[in-house]
């Protein structure tokens, strides 16, 4: 596997860093090009969480992903939007344009957004079929949307969570109602989506999944959704190596599912 840490420039001239992980070349595989896993953390926008980084990014390599772990812009550094969503959407141009390169299929990038991670790939998902962003920006949606997108618990509308947005955090928050609720973006151009979340999350309150799917719905967007029973908020690979001290909950193989079934998932979708 060869790592590399790169530094692009998104589309609104912003410098981001993002972390490759790519499967060595082995020779004559039957096929040579991976699909691409672009992993976006959540953290609500003031950290990144290293659970939803890394180790998913590696579990996708497992499965013979090329993967990508992808740093946006937080609340330190002002106005979330419209950067976090930019920086996005110029991975995916990035490696689209270098999918030779990389062994990438071009025509198999997959966004995986957890929590605010969510909310940042559903905007890019809006961003990318918005003309008023592609000429704004000079992109185009077929260079930069990408072609599947897995979410984690999302945060879809950012006044459905459970607390309170501190008061230094206010005005950092978007007035836009497009960027405020990411299902108001979705359009019949908006990837398929395959969707996981918990019942009993306490932070990103699961309406915010069934507002998600009511707009995939109302576009014919085809989605595949898993509510799980329990699970809370942040649970990763909900692995039992992964649990953070005092958060015995995050080791959940019932909620670990997801992953195998996002793969199948995958797979179905691609005619596998």
């Amino acid at each position: 596997m060869k790592v590399e840490n790169l530094t692009l420039t998104n589309f609104n001239g912003r410098e981001f860093k993002i972390h490759n992980y790519m499967l060595a070349n082995i020779g004559d595989l039957v096929t040579p090009m991976h699909p691409l896993a672009i992993v976006i953390p959540g953290g609500s926008f003031d950290h990144l969480s290293k659970r939803e980084g890394e180790p998913v990014a590696l579990a996708f390599n497992n499965r013979g992903f090329n993967s990508v772990v992808m740093e946006y812009n937080l609340v330190q550094e002002g106005d979330i939007y419209p950067d976090a969503g930019l920086d996005v959407l110029t991975t995916v141009k990035y490696f689209r344009e270098r999918a030779a390169k990389y062994n990438i299929d071009p025509e198999k990038i997959v966004t995986i957004g957890f929590s605010a991670g969510g909310h940042v790939a559903s905007i890019a998902n809006a961003m990318a079929n918005a003309h008023d962003y592609q000429q704004k920006y000079g992109f185009k949606a077929a260079a930069v949307r990408p072609n599947k997108t897995i979410l984690g618990y999302p945060l879809i509308n950012i006044e459905k969570i459970g607390f309170d947005v501190p008061d230094d955090e206010e005005d950092l928050v978007p007035d836009d109602q497009f960027l405020k609720d990411s299902s108001t973006g979705v359009t019949r151009e908006t990837p398929a989506t395959f969707i996981f979340h918990a019942w009993d999350d306490p932070m990103v309150l699961v309406t915010n999944t069934l507002e998600y799917i009511k707009a995939l719905h109302a576009k014919e967007v085809p989605c595949e959704v898993h509510i799980f029973n329990k699970g809370g908020h942040g649970f990763s690979l909900a692995r039992t190596d992964m649990v953070i001290k005092d958060r015995e909950f995050q080791d959940n193989p019932h909620a670990g599912h997801w992953f195998d079934l996002a793969i199948e998932w995958l797979n179905s979708e691609w005619g596998k």
